[in-house]
């Protein structure tokens, strides 16, 4: 069973999710213990591939406040741990027009930090505005209806 940690609140408003992948990622003793304070954000992350590797970019994990010279920088760049097979599909998807892979939830499973990917198009401004409309649609008919 999965416990939520943080969620990016703007991932499914800006991109329309095509599909997810669940990766793990590399992190120092200090960072866990300020995940485990919810001490992290991830409003403005994303991933990257570089080197047949996946990267996590400006995902903030504020340092630990008993952590000394252990901290990390809190923006720092950080490996996510795919095998070989996801990674090359990734590539696939994002070598196509306008896919990006954007960073949707971190959560414990177990003991493990796990990020949740999502490929996704970027919404344009009219989309956005569709899915707004359709939102306050559903709320007025759940209030009226019942």
């Amino acid at each position: 069973m999965a416990k939520l940690i943080a969620k990016n609140p703007v991932a499914r408003h800006d991109y329309e999710i095509i599909d997810t992948i669940e990766a793990g990622i590399v992190l120092t003793g200090t960072e866990i213990k300020s995940i485990r304070n919810g001490k992290v954000n991830l409003k403005d992350s994303y991933a990257s591939i570089e080197k047949g590797e996946v990267y996590i970019h400006s995902m903030h994990i504020s340092p630990y406040e008993q952590g000394n010279i252990f901290n990390k920088e809190p923006m720092r760049d950080r490996k996510l741990l795919l095998n070989k097979y996801e990674i090359r599909k990734l590539i696939g998807l994002i070598q196509q027009k306008g896919y990006t892979l954007v960073p949707i939830s971190l959560y414990f499973q177990g003991s493990f930090v796990k990020v949740e990917l999502g490929i996704g198009k970027g919404k344009k401004l009219y989309d956005k505005r569709e899915d707004l409309k359709k939102k306050d649609q559903e709320r007025y008919m759940k209030q009226h209806i019942n």
